[in-house]
């Protein structure tokens, strides 16, 4: 098993949903072995292109894809997730697996 980075990156909505959600989320991540690695904002100042931009950066790290789905899975934590969709607008939620250099990506053109 290897490690997964989840990227979270989103706005937030007009509302409190998503600063309740953050009260909670660490110890619900921690709780299934995730890891908060880099929290972000847009940044006014430094380059960026491509695509819609959005305000906020989460990155998490999880042990294994095992865990991010045990998190994700969690009935002690069902309330949890509606908190996080209701308090963000434009929502990405991608998963990376970890690597240790770039040659497996270089050599097989695949997502």
């Amino acid at each position: 098993m290897s490690a997964v980075y989840a990227l979270n990156l989103f706005d937030l909505a007009p509302n409190d949903d998503y600063r309740s959600y953050s009260k909670r989320s660490a110890a619900a991540v921690g709780a299934h072995g995730g890891r908060v690695v880099a929290l972000g904002k847009l940044s006014a100042d430094a380059p960026s292109t491509g695509g819609s931009p959005r305000r906020v950066l989460v990155l998490v790290e999880w042990p294994s894809p095992e865990a991010f789905q045990a998190f994700k899975d969690d009935p002690d934590h069902a309330d949890l997730h509606p908190l996080r969709e209701g308090g963000t607008e434009n929502y990405l939620w991608w998963a990376y697996d970890k690597l240790e250099d770039l040659r497996p990506v270089l050599n097989d053109r695949e997502p």
